[in-house]
């Protein structure tokens, strides 16, 4: 019997191929967020909905996927969390304020920039958030998503909505390619998250299916696991 994990892997694999062999995305994409051909024009059609416009914080993803989205918002003056990669540390967000950055905003939206510019901070020292941009592999419809496989998505949201700073007036958008949006069903669990908003750089779809997790789901999670991610650990201890 096909466990949720495995179909989960059978979707993600069938979409690298696809988006690969449809021209979509280098070749090197399989196995990671894929940094799609036409992001650049998705980020732009990102900023035409009023949500965005309205937005004055963001939280993305570090993938390179996304980065034209983290540029675009430092450049319109938003306030952006970027992950730190693998939630490293007890600190697990870059904090880059337009106001304040030395450097061009597309450097500072950059793994290396971030890392060499912004102040990193917890989740108890974060604004709302008014908008959360989440890399994926695929998505439907319905708003389903799927990652790469890691979990840090959902461990990243999972963390905000305990705190209070993902709410259910936030906006969760994931930025893709035409072929990483699919029609076919997209198996969801417990601390699984659904997106309001697929981007691609031809068209915004609204999505009808909201899905939220209250906060971390500490059963789906493995003492490996929560040993890997300081913060997931000391709160573990204080729990």
């Amino acid at each position: 019997m096909t466990t949720i994990d495995e179909a989960k892997q059978s979707v993600r694999e069938q979409v690298w191929h696809r988006l690969i062999d449809g021209g979509g995305a280098p070749a090197d994409s399989f196995g990671k967020i894929p940094g799609f051909y036409g992001a650049e024009t998705t980020s732009e059609r990102l900023a035409e909905l009023d949500e965005w416009q309205q937005a004055t914080t963001v939280k993305a993803n570090p993938d390179w996927a996304q980065r034209p989205v983290r540029t675009r918002a430092l450049e319109d003056g938003k306030l952006l969390y970027m992950a730190v990669p693998r939630m490293a540390g007890l600190r697990p967000f870059y904090l880059l304020d337009p106001a304040t950055l030395a450097i061009p905003a597309g450097r500072a939206a950059e793994k290396k920039g971030a890392a060499q510019v912004a102040r990193r901070v917890g989740v108890e020292e974060m604004r709302p958030i008014d908008l959360v941009v989440c890399g994926s592999v695929a998505v439907n419809r319905s708003g389903a998503r799927i990652g790469k496989g890691a979990g840090y998505s959902d461990l990243e949201v999972a963390l905000l909505i305990e705190a209070g700073l993902v709410t259910e007036a936030t906006v969760i958008v994931a930025p893709v390619h035409p072929l990483q949006v699919i029609e076919e069903a997209i198996p969801e669990t417990g601390h699984d998250f659904s997106v309001d908003y697929i981007v691609t750089p031809d068209e915004v779809i609204r999505c009808s299916h909201r899905r939220r997790p209250r906060g971390v789901v500490w059963n789906d999670l493995d003492d490996a696991k929560i040993a890997a991610i300081p913060v997931l650990a000391q709160r573990k201890a204080a729990r």
